[in-house]
C-alpha cells in the first residue's frame, strides 16, 4: 500500500472517530466553550449552610419611602417608584460582628449612605401577580446602596444616565442572607443606620411606599427575573454624607447589624 493510501485512510479513520465522540453526547447536549480567562462570579454566604448565594443581577429601587421621596425632589402621590441596577460584582459582602474597610470611591466629594432591606429571588417569571410573589423569595438580608450624590445629581440636571453615581466598585455592601425557612417575610420592623454612634436614618419597613411582593412583581413586568437576583427595596429619609474614617452601621429587627469603615 502506497503512503498516501495509508495517509488517506488514517486521516478517515480519525474523522470517523471524533464523529462517533461527537454522537456520544446526549441529545442537546452542548460543550462549553474554552476561555482566554475566568471572570469571577459573586456569591453571597447563606446563614445556617456551607453553599453560597450567587448573585445574577441587582435590582435597585428609588424613592419607595414616601419621606425620602420628598427629600429628593419627588412627589410620591403623583410619581412611583423606579428600577436601576447595579453590576453583580458591585458586591462587598460583610459578615455580622465585622467591621471591613470600605473604600471611598474616586471622582466624588458627596458620597451617601442609603440602608435598604435586601430581598434574594429562586424563583423568576414575568409577570408575577403580587399574591404569588413572596414564593419567590429564597431570603433577605440588609445592604447599603452606597451614592455618589454629586455625581448623580450632576447627571440628572443634564438629563443623563446616572449610572456613574450609583454603579461602581463595592458600591453594594451586604450581609449574609437569610433564608426565609428560618426568618419568615420582612413586612415590619425598625430600620435604622448610625454614623460614628449617631442615628441619621430611622423608620420602619412598614413606610415602604410598594410592598416586597408589589416590588417584586412590578419588576417582573419590565423584566425577566431569574434565580439569583438580589433586589434593593428602597431607603428611609435622611440619606446623607460620609467620609473617610466614618462608621457606618446599620440595622433591620430580626437580622444581625451590618457595619463598616470608610477608609
Amino acid at each position: 500500500m502506497s503512503s498516501s493510501r495509508r495517509g488517506l485512510l488514517a486521516t478517515s479513520a480519525a474523522m470517523a472517530s471524533g464523529a462517533l465522540v461527537g454522537c456520544a453526547l446526549p441529545a442537546g447536549a452542548a460543550r462549553s466553550p474554552s476561555t482566554p480567562f475566568e471572570v469571577r462570579s459573586s456569591t453571597i454566604p447563606i446563614v445556617g449552610s456551607e453553599q453560597a448565594f450567587p448573585v445574577r443581577r441587582i435590582y435597585c429601587i428609588g424613592r419607595n419611602y414616601a419621606a425620602h421621596a420628598r427629600e429628593m425632589g419627588s412627589d410620591p402621590t403623583r410619581e412611583p417608584p423606579f428600577f436601576f441596577q447595579k453590576p453583580a460584582d458591585a458586591i462587598q459582602v460583610v459578615l455580622p460582628g465585622t467591621v471591613p474597610d470600605h473604600r471611598y470611591p474616586s471622582l466624588t466629594k458627596n458620597y451617601h449612605y442609603e440602608a435598604e432591606l435586601v430581598v434574594a429571588l429562586s424563583k423568576g417569571g414575568s409577570n408575577i401577580s403580587i399574591d404569588n410573589a413572596l414564593s419567590h423569595v429564597y431570603g433577605y438580608s440588609l445592604g447599603l446602596d452606597m451614592t455618589r450624590r454629586d455625581l448623580q445629581r450632576e447627571m440628572g440636571d443634564q438629563k443623563k444616565p446616572w449610572e456613574i453615581g450609583k454603579s461602581f466598585d463595592s458600591s453594594a455592601p451586604v450581609g449574609p442572607i437569610h433564608p426565609v425557612a428560618k426568618v419568615g417575610h420582612f413586612t415590619d420592623g425598625a430600620i435604622w443606620l448610625k454614623v460614628n454612634g449617631q442615628t441619621k436614618q430611622s423608620a420602619t419597613l412598614k413606610h415602604m411606599i410598594w410592598s416586597v411582593a408589589e416590588q417584586i412583581s412590578r419588576l417582573s413586568q419590565a423584566f425577566e427575573l431569574m434565580p439569583g437576583d438580589i433586589i434593593y427595596s428602597g431607603t428611609p429619609e435622611n440619606v446623607g454624607p460620609v467620609v473617610r474614617g466614618d462608621l457606618i452601621e446599620m440595622h433591620i429587627d430580626g437580622l444581625p447589624n451590618l457595619s463598616v469603615r470608610v477608609v
